[in-house]
């Protein structure tokens, strides 16, 4: 009889990279792969441990996957699993856990498992690993867009952040694997793909005669790639070589999500992020001069440890300087084992709410300022979605999220539009006639 997998990831574009990855690998066992909330004989929980919030839900998804079917196996991937394995080890539900490495072998692993012999962990120390866990995906399920991952790991350790304790040191993917990926996913019929890692900008730095702008060159040469996108970039990897040479480089999107996490200096040197607002400054002016429309998004903490009303007040006068196209507003969260957590000063809830409520506001009227712009004016997108019959939904190069309606069939296509109004978030778009 054939049996079942069902997966679910928490977390980041890595971390669904690395979930379809494994679900290939059951697949080329013959394993069914089923939705998470069927009936399965293994389930797999991909984890995620960046706040104590993800840590809770990934409790609650290893527990839902033990009532779905009692008998299955349930297994704990991912981040949190790697972090704390003897918190995951402690609950009931689980039967094994896995981590961040030996993701090649998660067939084997869970074949081998006997649940006579109790529970099992394989989690082994990351931070003495050195080389990057050859993955590969070659379809992934109900997206035009594909990540591809090129990065594993982290050598920043930012105050506040657990990732390079779960991921380990940085390690890159052999050029020739990245570009040979990126031609399966061109063949598979992708026009666009998304090159992943935990700190993309460390590309390279392991290896020999290669760097992150290289392998963005290389793919650029796939026949069939019509776009590529980066995920997080660090905002010291921008330097006006680097934007030269990108803006050269027509696949590539004029879309940056640039990492800034505070507006204020102090609070910066704090969360030992290695750049001032000043060098962050200069970098959105070098991609502002060198390529017409591009958008810069990012990721903005609030309610940092010390984070006074001045810090806070200038944070938000650098954002609202800066114009972001989007962003994505954290309130600061401590997390066991990160240097922030025993930091003196911690910020009441009540004010870090308030702080995020008023940063949030800020970047929808920024975003809905940048979207403005684009009225009565012609954008390419690649559709992906049907959200509702007869209208299709996908992005521009820039991340614009735009809605078409069209008696034919859009998704995976890309078409020229005209924009004729904006909708909230997203703006609608006529076919270019």
């Amino acid at each position: 009889m054939i049996k079942k997998i069902a997966a679910l990831t928490l977390g980041c574009k890595v971390n669904t990279y690395d979930t379809e990855a494994m679900l290939e690998l059951f697949s080329a066992r013959s394993y069914e792969v089923v939705d998470f909330g069927e009936f399965a004989d293994v389930y797999m929980v991909n984890t995620c441990t960046v706040t104590s919030l993800s840590d809770k839900k990934s409790r609650q998804m290893l527990r839902r996957a033990r009532r779905l079917n009692p008998e299955a196996i349930v297994v704990a991937a991912g981040c949190y699993a790697q972090v704390s394995p003897d918190a995951v080890l402690a609950m009931d539900e689980v039967d094994l856990v896995v981590g961040t490495k030996d993701r090649l072998r998660i067939v084997d692993i869970v074949e081998s498992y006997n649940r006579e012999s109790g529970q099992a962990s394989v989690v082994e120390d990351i931070m003495i690993e050195r080389e990057f866990e050859s993955l590969s995906v070659t379809k992934q399920e109900s997206r035009t867009r594909a990540f591809l991952k090129i990065q594993e790991g982290c050598d920043q350790y930012c105050s506040y952040c657990i990732i390079p304790y779960a991921r380990g040191h940085i390690r890159s993917r052999p050029e020739a694997e990245v570009i040979a990926e990126a031609q399966r996913l061109a063949q598979s019929g992708y026009k666009e793909v998304v090159l992943a890692g935990i700190h993309v900008a460390s590309y390279g730095k392991d290896l020999e005669n290669t760097d992150l702008l290289a392998v963005i060159s290389k793919v650029h040469e796939v026949e069939g790639i019509r776009r590529i996108r980066m995920s997080s970039i660090d905002p010291k990897a921008i330097t006006p070589e680097f934007v030269n040479a990108i803006s050269r480089l027509t696949k590539v999107c004029p879309h940056f999500h640039l990492s800034l996490q505070s507006g204020c200096d102090s609070t910066l040197s704090r969360m030992n992020r290695k750049y001032t607002t000043e060098q962050y400054r200069v970098v959105a002016g070098l991609l502002r001069e060198a390529i017409p429309g591009v958008a810069l998004t990012t990721d903005i903490i609030v309610g940092f440890p010390g984070e006074t009303d001045e810090e806070f007040d200038c944070s938000y006068e650098f954002v609202k300087e800066t114009g972001f196209a989007r962003i994505h507003v954290f309130p600061y969260s401590p997390k066991e084992k990160t240097p922030a957590a025993g930091y003196e000063k911690q910020v009441p809830p009540a004010t870090k709410n308030a702080r995020a409520a008023k940063m949030i506001a800020l970047g929808e009227e920024s975003s809905h300022k940048f979207l403005d712009c684009y009225i009565e004016k012609e954008l390419e997108v690649l559709y992906e979605t049907e959200p509702l019959p007869g209208i299709y939904e996908g992005y521009s190069g820039n991340y614009i999220t735009v809605r078409t309606e069209s008696p034919n069939n859009l998704v995976n296509g890309i078409q020229r539009v005209k924009v004729v109004n904006r909708a909230g978030e997203y703006v609608e778009a006529l076919l270019h006639i």
